[in-house]
């Protein structure tokens, strides 16, 4: 191949590959190891680089990320290898070294999350997690369980269905979207509780408004009262750190394909240990009544998708949970500090910066939810997702470590000219 054939077959090379001479993700990730995660999160030229390496579309500024977050390249790559490895060694795989794999996964979240494997098991998903704590849970006819109206759907709808089947009756309360204390919160729940309550649901963050709740805090009220809580924690892990010991919790759930951008399909379910045996199982399993792996029956299922969970920990971990949490919080005050207050535009989320981090919601009065967000996508190139119910009527914002102040920008100019 003579010198212009080879410069040219170069050029096309780094025509096809977006990624091509970017700098390593491991160089980008070492400016950040002298400077505070409040510095850097306001580093717009740091987080170029960290966008560099994800493969976004450009027909839309993406603010729905708190559906499903997209793979940066690392984990996409590896996700990939894991595909062609489980594919190459097929029904071997699947009857011997699965089963280790697994557990060596379920170790490193429990390693992530502060608790021991004895009480977490991989699931799907944080529907899967909690509608198994609710349906299993030794319901007699007359208890009462207590959750808001601005919990997830899939979770309140199962309740429902185990009010019809063992007769329980289902309190909803509010959580006020911008709460003067903790206290305030803690109250609420607090007064639904009564004699013939059995079980507390709460959200640690309220996926339609991105609001914290004080989870420790409402946890020992109720334990206080005899009553238990599970916790729907779809949005929190690898979103805001904490330990999952230190909320006092009873059952938790989430979803590592959101925040911690592990591909579609895995979730966890912490059971403290000594709750494990009253929980019935979904889909049966022979071991210990006494074992949490009597809850974990998946049967075959994509298990490529766990040992992505390692590729999603490491790059979260070189990434720097305080540095993500940071940029997150302050992305999210960036817009929202802008628009709040704007004549006809409701934030459905508090101001307080310890109570959010990258969730929020933003209405328009005298436009609904769905027509907002047709028309800051239609006009503006803008996708987010429409929340019309539970006291919020707006549209959820929902940016990632790849949004730019810029694309911000666009939305709150969007933002106020649809208000004007």
């Amino acid at each position: 191949m003579n010198k212009r054939h080879f410069l040219k077959s170069i050029s096309l090379l780094g025509l096809g590959s977006p990624f091509v001479g970017k700098a390593s993700i491991q160089s980008i990730l070492a400016q950040s190891k002298n400077t505070s995660p409040e510095l850097l999160a306001v580093d717009e030229t740091y987080w170029k680089e960290i966008r560099s390496h994800y493969k976004l579309k450009t027909d839309y500024i993406n603010l729905e990320n708190g559906y499903y977050n997209i793979l940066p390249q690392e984990i996409l790559e590896g996700y990939i290898q894991h595909i062609r490895d489980v594919n190459f060694q097929g029904a071997y795989y699947m009857r011997t070294v699965q089963f280790d794999n697994k557990k060596n996964m379920c170790e490193k979240v429990a390693e992530l999350l502060g608790c021991t494997t004895e009480e977490l098991i991989l699931t799907r998903n944080t529907t899967e997690s909690l509608d198994m704590i609710i349906s299993g849970f030794p319901w007699k006819q007359g208890d009462e369980a207590v959750f808001a109206a601005q919990d997830y759907g899939s979770m309140i709808e199962m309740f429902k269905q185990v009010a019809l089947r063992h007769g329980i009756t289902n309190k909803i309360i509010s959580v006020p979207h911008h709460p003067k204390s903790d206290e305030e919160i803690v109250d609420i729940y607090r007064e639904a509780i009564t004699p013939n309550t059995r079980l507390l649901m709460i959200s640690h963050m309220i996926n339609i408004t991105g609001q914290i709740l004080p989870v420790q805090k409402i946890c020992d009220m109720a334990h206080s009262l005899g009553v238990e809580v599970m916790v729907d924690g779809a949005h929190a892990v690898a979103q805001i750190q904490f330990n999952i010991q230190d909320l006092h919790c009873d059952y938790y759930g989430a979803s590592l394909h959101k925040w911690l951008s592990v591909p579609l399909g895995v979730g966890i379910l912490y059971i403290k240990k000594e709750k494990i045996n009253k929980i019935w199982p979904l889909l049966a399993e022979g071991a210990s009544i006494e074992t949490i792996s009597r809850l974990n029956h998946l049967g075959t299922h994509p298990v490529h998708t766990d040992l992505a969970i390692k590729n999603a920990i490491d790059f979260y971990q070189k990434l720097g949970p305080a540095n993500k949490e940071a940029r997150l919080r302050y992305l999210q005050q960036y817009w929202t500090s802008k628009v709040r207050g704007v004549h006809k535009i409701d934030i459905y989320t508090p101001a307080d910066s310890t109570r959010a981090c990258a969730i929020a919601n933003v209405g328009i009065q005298g436009i609904s939810p769905k027509d907002l967000a047709d028309t800051l996508l239609k006009k503006h190139k803008i996708y987010t997702v429409a929340i019309d119910g539970a006291a919020v009527h707006g549209c959820r914002i929902t940016p990632n470590i790849y949004t730019l102040t810029e694309e911000l920008d666009k939305l709150i100019i969007a933002l106020k000219s649809i208000a004007a």
